[in-house]
């Protein structure tokens, strides 16, 4: 009788997040607050586009903290002007803030900053090429990247009214790890997981409530990839500890 092997999946700890400014805008401004955001999102083809160009790419890496064409040419080992051309591209399509002008030399510099660490692409770059849970088989895996992809887009949305309307935007968030010992398991898991969904929807679903919210509930998993591994082996040597 062949053994199951144990299987990986992915399933939700649970965190609430305030989101205040996790996307891109186009508005340029000088900046008092250093501070720059986790996470952009993108939802513009021209931006999107620059995040995939090698050079401007490595240009945003190098200004996670706040730089000036000279710095990061010189980080780069590209020509100023050559940086300098990229970095206000960069800035037209609000990937990159105007900090300060800074004296150099007799001249003013300026000294701008990235309007994130890390990005990510909404889907509404696609325009309407951007896929749909219903267009998809819900019985696929293709459902589940949709219902993720329109996660991006709509909280996306939903971030950027929150931020004109100066309140932060309240989510929740669940993500752990789970070892199934074997398809079996797996199988209860779900059926009981669907039945606890479902009993806490009818509890606290009110339609005729005053006042009342509507909330998107998604629960999702999948089998978790396998670890990465090291692509170069360590060259520097074990030492004693001296006694």
């Amino acid at each position: 009788m062949p053994v199951e092997c144990p299987l990986l999946m992915r399933v939700f700890v649970v965190r609430f997040l305030l989101l205040t400014k996790p996307t891109v805008n186009s508005k340029i401004e000088a900046v008092t607050d250093l501070t720059v955001s986790d996470l952009g999102v993108i939802d513009e083809p021209a931006a999107a586009a620059a995040v995939l160009d090698p050079i401007r790419a490595r240009v945003l890496s190098e200004l996670r903290q706040p730089g000036s064409a000279t710095t990061v040419a010189a980080a780069l080992g590209e020509t100023r002007q050559k940086v300098n051309y990229h970095l206000r591209a960069l800035e037209q399509l609000g990937l990159v803030r105007f900090v300060e002008d800074r004296p150099r030399r007799g001249l003013s510099e300026r000294v701008v900053v990235a309007s994130a660490r890390a990005y990510v692409l909404s889907p509404e770059v696609l325009g309407e090429r951007a896929v749909e849970p219903d267009q998809t088989d819900r019985l696929s895996s293709n459902y589940l990247i949709a219902l993720a992809s329109r996660v991006i887009r709509e909280v996306a949305e939903l971030t950027r009214r929150a931020e004109a309307a100066d309140k932060p935007l309240a989510t929740l968030a669940i993500d752990t790890e789970i070892r199934f010992a074997s398809a079996g398991d797996r199988a209860e898991f779900t059926r009981e997981l669907t039945e606890a969904v479902a009993d806490l929807a009818a509890r606290y679903h009110d339609e005729q409530a005053k006042g009342g919210r509507w909330h998107r509930v998604i629960t999702l998993a999948h089998q978790r990839p396998p670890a990465t591994q090291p692509t170069t082996a360590r060259t520097t040597p074990t030492r004693k500890a001296t006694p």
